[in-house]
């Protein structure tokens, strides 16, 4: 009898002990993490790894962000390898091609470094999170249906999009695209999709060049926060203010001018700052071993509450919200 008492204590410490080492209670302190945005001039990235920083404070992690002054592909590469050879704990980074950086992505994981991208995907193998700022589909279908209003389903239209290459700006594209294809948008007809490169001159000039080409164009619609100003600037002193309807993704503080003077109506967002929050408890969770990336599981990410993990690795922020004259005053962002 005193055997199996001793065999059974001993077989509970061991269920105990394994328990604990499956499932850590809490992130663990000075985790070393690095924040990669797709270009550090963008304000929307500015706000996005700010929110990054507050959650490597409250998790007790050490955080810096880094980053190109341009959002080409090959740009984040040097980012990614110096963080590998600083040891970091996690990496979070919004890629700017869903390919190209996978090599270097593999290296930094064999190295033991958790990869999670948060805003623009890399392919799955590429990481073991993916933070969406909403569902795809979702916002895709949201920024159609919002012009739709806008212009009364009739006319010509236009996207001003970021890189040829952006992930999330495709992805968003193809969902406008199968939006279209419902009948209530049998008078609206995509014209044209023109590329800004994240650059705000650039995105001026391809405003100023979809007006002139296309003297029926009745809307555009730029799904990058850069693209959107570049081209409300462009329109707030062109004769077609107030004729054709510009909207997308923007930040309050960057559209409220525009917003009041009547050259844009509505346009959508999140918080960019939860964006980067988000990602940041993500990865603490995962470095932690808290969570795999595995379907199902769930973690607490501070103030924001708790998420599950989705298939193939996405966890989503939340539905995108709809800012005009009436509440983008009580935002501040």
């Amino acid at each position: 009898m005193k055997k199996r008492v001793l065999l059974l204590s001993a077989l509970a410490l061991g269920l105990s002990t394994l328990s604990f080492a499956q499932a850590p209670a809490s992130i663990k302190k000075g985790l070393k993490i690095t924040l990669l945005p797709k270009n550090i001039n963008n304000p929307y990235n500015v706000i996005e790894t700010s929110g990054g920083l507050e959650a490597a404070k409250e998790i007790g992690a050490t955080a810096k962000v880094v980053g190109p002054s341009d959002a080409g592909a090959s740009s984040q590469v040097s980012y990614i390898n110096t963080a590998i050879a600083q040891r970091q704990d996690a990496l979070i980074l919004a890629a700017n091609d869903a390919n190209a950086l996978l090599p270097y992505l593999n290296r930094a994981k064999q190295a033991g470094v958790k990869i999670v991208t948060m805003d623009s995907d890399t392919a799955v193998s590429g990481r073991t999170l993916f933070i969406n700022q909403a569902n795809s589909e979702g916002i895709g279908r949201a920024q159609v249906q919002l012009l739709g209003k806008l212009i009364n389903y009739k006319g010509d239209i236009a996207v001003l999009s970021a890189t040829p290459n952006a992930t999330n700006q495709n992805t968003w594209i193809k969902w406008m695209q199968e939006e279209l294809k419902l009948p209530k948008y049998k008078d609206m007809k995509l014209v044209k999709i023109a590329y800004g490169n994240d650059d705000d001159q650039k995105s001026f000039t391809e405003m100023q060049g979809l007006i002139q080409a296309y003297p029926n164009l009745k809307g555009v619609i730029s799904p990058t926060t850069v693209g959107i100003s570049a081209g409300a600037r462009y329109l707030s002193t062109s004769p077609s203010k107030g004729k054709v309807a510009l909207t997308g993704l923007g930040t309050p503080n960057q559209m409220r001018a525009f917003v009041k003077d009547g050259t844009v109506t509505a346009f959508q967002l999140w918080n960019p700052a939860d964006v980067g929050y988000l990602a940041t408890y993500a990865a603490g969770a995962l470095a932690s071993g808290m969570i795999t990336g595995k379907q199902g599981e769930t973690f607490m990410a501070g103030k924001l509450g708790k998420y599950t993990v989705g298939k193939n690795g996405e966890v989503v922020l939340g539905p995108p919200y709809t800012f005009d004259k009436a509440n983008i005053d009580k935002f501040d962002f």
